[in-house]
């Protein structure tokens, strides 16, 4: 009887406690609904990146949230669910649930795993919208208890670079052989320009344009014109022209030609990227192969050679001592701010060059057309602009003066397109 009489008193005290349960959930409910208690409502949210593999990179979320109800909310559990989108690109979802909030302002911590593969789909929407992505996080949460799920508002935040505006430049740049077959130097760079293509599945070309000028009163035959991409020393691409082209004898030529960037090994770049504190070091190395005199030079086009500083800090929480101090860093809800890349060129700024030379360069005879003297009278209009003057002088018998470049100007009409290599770049994993 006794035993009987237990079993009753315990079920009469569980029905009791759920009765309870339920009568604090429905009041709860009741009085958020009426406006009697303020709702919970997401406060901020915060992003960070966290560890990175060669296959996935963690993202550490840190969510407050608002909870202005004198009872805490546990009951059935809160679920924190949110979405990181950059350029419409979604890379990542992270979901909490079982979340317990008392009264008045929590913090959530959770942690999602982007796939890295999702890099290459943002980075062609980043060079598609002209270097530009907005980061785009959206929180909920949602209580059972209440029934109810509480949105926030988005927060978007500005990111931009700028990777190639350094690249145009019209200082002359001389192109040294350092061979005994020819004189220094050998040819001028008097312009270069870069902008990008249409981005694919699979590459990002990459059209550069260089103003070339031939001092030498012959033609000066190029073979191969060769390139090496690397980002973080990854590399990237590397490829050559299909077919050589000749400059003319005293003039200059405008060469245009397309490189491309490998989009399968930036998510191996990604991931050095990050292990630099979002930071990547872009270098486009060049080089030459010309023919002289019946022999084959190639020569390293030190003057080409093309290096920039890229600087990010997509969610914005990046350590302020690591991080570009130039203010420039990007906003969040706002566009009063962005990444702009630091950029640092090695290519050397020459004067537009003056020659005191005969019209027969020394280059010990080899290469000697046989012209006895002309006139020092002849004068070209230079398409360089640069300040300062440089002057190279090389000695002969007969002299004239001229400027580096003059007005005619022949254009390669894209015969001599860069294609990638068909070996695979090298890759270095980070």
């Amino acid at each position: 009887m006794s035993g009987q009489i237990r079993s009753v008193l315990i079920g009469s005290t569980l029905r009791t406690a759920v009765t309870a349960v339920a009568v604090l959930a429905v009041l709860v409910g009741v009085l958020v609904a009426t406006g009697v208690v303020g709702a919970p409502a997401v406060t901020g949210v915060e992003n960070r990146f966290g560890a990175v593999t060669n296959e996935t990179t963690t993202i550490e979320t840190t969510i407050s949230v608002s909870n202005p109800s004198p009872f805490g909310i546990s009951l059935g559990g809160v679920a924190v669910n949110y979405s990181v989108w950059m350029n419409d690109v979604r890379i990542a979802d992270g979901e909490k649930s079982g979340v317990a909030i008392d009264s008045g302002n929590a913090t959530v911590n959770t942690t999602t795993q982007m796939q890295n593969e999702r890099i290459i789909p943002w980075w062609r929407s980043h060079v598609r919208n002209g270097e530009h992505t907005v980061v785009q996080i959206d929180p909920t949460v949602r209580s059972e208890t209440l029934g109810r799920t509480f949105g926030a508002p988005n927060v978007t935040r500005e990111v931009n670079t700028d990777m190639l505006s350094q690249f145009n430049s019209s200082a002359t740049r001389p192109v040294n052989a350092n061979s005994p077959v020819v004189s220094d130097p050998v040819l001028y760079i008097n312009e270069t320009n870069a902008t990008w293509g249409e981005v694919n599945e699979s590459v990002t070309p990459l059209h550069l344009k260089f103003v070339v000028y031939n001092p030498k009163p012959y033609p000066i035959t190029v073979t191969r014109l060769g390139y090496d991409i690397s980002m973080n020393d990854v590399a990237m691409g590397d490829g050559a022209s299909e077919s050589g082209y000749v400059i003319p004898p005293k003039s200059t030529k405008t060469i245009e030609t397309t490189t491309y960037i490998r989009n399968e090994n930036l998510d191996e770049w990604w991931g050095s990227h990050l292990e630099r504190n979002q930071v990547t070091d872009l270098r486009i190395d060049f080089h030459a192969r010309l023919d002289l005199a019946g022999e084959t030079i190639r020569i390293p086009l030190d003057a080409l050679t093309y290096t920039e500083t890229i600087e990010t800090d997509l969610f914005g929480t990046k350590p302020a001592t690591m991080a570009n101090e130039t203010g420039e860093g990007g906003t969040e809800t706002s566009t009063d701010n962005d990444d702009s890349s630091t950029a640092t060129e090695t290519a050397t700024e020459t004067a537009t060059p003056t020659e005191t030379a005969a019209e027969g360069d020394d280059d010990g005879g080899l290469l000697d057309d046989g012209t006895a003297t002309e006139t020092a009278t002849s004068t070209e209009t230079a398409t360089a602009t640069s300040t300062g003057t440089a002057t190279t002088t090389e000695t002969e018998t007969t002299t004239e003066t001229e400027t580096a470049t003059e007005t005619a100007t022949e254009t390669d009409d894209g015969l001599f397109s860069f294609r990638p290599s068909a070996d695979s770049a090298v890759r270095t994993l980070r």
